[in-house]
This record gives structure tokens, C-alpha cells and sequence, in this order.
């Protein structure tokens, strides 16, 4: 059988093969809808499928987009991943996925794999702290959006949570609560911190302090996961421990509740329990947990939509915005109202 062409469709369609080419691009702007649906009905007919190789050459582009995750473990990143993934195939879009394990080493070698394959664009939860991993990127004019994750001396479009609006936000239900002896717990700082756990540490500082609170160090625990467990201990034995923790991400939060039930800690008559990133096992533990959510899917499709304009005008300099999310609050049983307990004992005793 004789391969079918572009040509083809567009004498069974009636219609120019720019017409053709411009709807196999999802060019519709000035395509009425019957012309649309015309070409569809034609392409399903016909069963014809366009040679992506010489689609690609023609247009000097792959249609492929690099996808480099710090850690595919993390809540954050799985949600965000299909949302990219959702929009882009909804343009014709394919998506490359690598994991970097919180590497900087094995980010770069999948940089330099992912321009080796000659990707159009890339989205990046970056691990690296240096921006000299980036530099690559520049020299290919390759459009690159970062989620997640700031790197100092990198000027590209990022998106982010508001990490202070949710702290603030945490530690405003806790003390609406009563509690006034709270903690935080986050995995490492180290010696050049992640953004978001430089951010919300230093977020819980501020929030403490304009509650009116006393700002106490030992409060105040960065650990390796596998530490976690241990720390908590040690914060519930100290002579005043706190009454509620803020875990810092869903890997804090999953730490901390598996030494709760190992430790037989009630949650939350002995300890208040707020987590943020909003894993989906928040909900299933019992009581479920508080926790203030990252709009994930949201930060991947526009992720995606950045990328993609950036891809189509490539000629243009991206102005280098960091776009901040607002956190949502989904309320749980595993905070405590201590207010609520005092005025029943204030009752109890007139």
C-alpha cells in the first residue's frame, strides 16, 4: 500500500496543506470548526499518522521535554509530574523523566543527557546549589523553568509555594488552638540549604515570635529521616516538651507518625500533629491529619504552560519571575484544642 501523505488528507479534506500542517500543530486560531472537525474525521479515516522524524526536522523541534525530579519519592513531585505530563501530551508533547536522588552529580549527567537528545525544553526540581550546572542550558538557548527550588545566580522563571504564607499559616491554627509550645521538625539544612526548608525554618522563626510566643531552640529539630525518630523522643522528654510539631514535608510527616505508633504517642491528646505538603496518606492515618497543601497539579500545569511558550518563542528572554502559591489549610483530627479542654475544666469547677 502506497504510505499516505499530507497530501492526502488535505484533497480529502478539501482543504491546503498548510491547513492540514497548521491543525497536526493544533494551530486553530484563525481554523473554523467545521474545518477542524473536517481534517479529524479525514485523519481517522485515512488512519493516517504523521512522520514525527521529518515533523521534527522541519521544525527543528522534538516535541520532547526533559523532566528532571530531586527526589521521585516526594509527594510534591509525583503530582506535579503527572500535571506536566497531563498538559503537555494535551499539546503533542512528549515528557523525558529522570530522577536526580538529590544528586548534583546525577542531575548534571541527565542535563547533559536530555540536550544530547535534544529536548526542546526542560522543567527542573533542581538539587544543584552552584549555578555553573545550569550553564549548559544557556549555551544551547535551551528554555528551562524551575519548580520547587531557587538556585542563587540563575535568573529563570520559577514556581514555588508561598513557604512563609504556610507556616504562618500553621502556627496560627496552633495557636487559635491554644498551644503555645510548638515545634518544627525538617530534614537537613546542611551547608548550602534547600529553599524550602531554608524558607519555612526561618518563616517559623517569624511566626513564633510575632504570635508572642517564646522562640525556644531545642523546639527547633533538622535530622536525617532515619533520625527523625529518635529526635522526637528526645523533644517529648525534655522537662517542658512541646504540645503540637509542624512537620516540614511529607517525608517529615511520614517519619514522625511511624515513631508515634512505635512509641505509643497519642496523637493528638499528646502531641498536635500539622503537616505540610499534603501527602495523600495524611488522610488515611488515623485521626487524619492536618496539613497545609502545596496546589501541586496547578504548579505542574502551569509549569508545563511556561515551558511550552518559552519553546514557541524561543527569540524572546524570559523574564525571570518566581511565582508563589498559595497554601490551602485541610483540617484534620490531629490537632488538639486545648482551649476547648481548659474551658470545660474552668466549668467543671464552678
Amino acid at each position: 500500500m502506497k504510505k499516505l501523505t499530507i497530501d492526502d488528507v488535505a484533497r480529502r479534506a478539501r482543504v491546503s496543506k498548510s491547513t492540514v500542517s497548521q491543525y497536526l500543530n493544533q494551530r486553530y486560531q484563525y481554523m473554523s470548526e467545521a474545518t477542524r472537525q473536517r481534517i479529524a474525521d479525514v485523519i481517522a479515516e485515512l488512519e493516517y499518522r504523521p512522520n514525527g522524524l521529518a515533523r521534527s526536522l522541519k521544525q527543528n523541534r522534538t516535541h520532547l521535554v526533559g523532566v528532571i525530579v530531586a527526589d521521585i519519592d516526594y509527594n510534591l513531585s509525583i503530582r506535579c509530574v503527572r500535571a506536566i505530563e497531563s498538559e503537555l501530551q494535551s499539546r503533542g508533547i512528549q515528557m523525558l523523566i529522570c530522577n536526580a536522588d538529590e544528586d548534583p552529580g546525577k542531575e548534571q549527567g541527565h542535563i547533559d543527557t536530555l540536550l544530547a537528545r535534544q529536548v526542546d525544553g526542560l522543567i527542573v526540581f533542581p538539587t544543584a546549589h552552584e549555578a555553573s550546572i545550569y550553564k549548559k542550558l544557556h549555551e544551547h538557548r535551551t528554555p528551562y523553568v524551575f519548580i520547587d527550588r531557587l538556585v542563587d545566580g540563575v535568573s529563570t522563571q520559577s514556581l514555588l509555594l508561598d513557604n512563609e504564607a504556610a507556616v504562618k499559616t500553621g502556627v496560627a491554627e496552633l495557636v487559635a488552638k491554644g498551644h503555645s509550645r510548638i515545634g518544627l521538625m525538617t530534614l537537613p539544612l546542611g551547608a548550602q540549604p534547600i529553599t524550602p526548608r531554608k524558607e519555612r525554618l526561618a518563616a517559623f522563626r517569624r511566626a513564633v515570635e510575632e504570635a508572642g510566643l517564646p522562640l525556644r531552640e531545642e523546639y527547633m529539630v533538622s535530622a536525617a529521616a532515619e533520625d527523625l525518630a529518635e529526635e522526637l523522643a528526645k523533644l517529648l522528654a525534655l522537662p517542658e516538651p512541646p504540645t503540637a510539631v509542624i512537620a516540614a514535608n511529607d517525608i517529615v510527616l511520614a517519619e514522625l507518625l511511624k515513631a508515634s505508633n512505635r512509641q505509643g504517642i497519642e496523637i493528638p491528646e499528646r502531641l498536635s500533629v500539622i503537616g505540610i505538603d499534603d501527602a495523600e496518606f495524611a488522610q488515611i492515618y488515623n485521626p487524619a491529619v492536618t496539613t497545609l497543601s502545596q496546589p501541586a497539579r496547578e504548579m505542574g500545569a502551569q509549569a508545563a504552560k511556561i515551558i511550552v511558550a518559552g519553546i514557541e518563542n524561543k527569540d524572546d528572554q524570559p523574564v525571570p519571575i518566581t511565582y508563589r502559591f498559595a497554601p490551602s489549610l485541610r483540617a484534620g483530627a490531629s490537632v488538639k484544642d486545648l482551649r476547648a479542654v481548659e474551658e470545660a475544666v474552668d466549668g467543671q469547677a464552678e
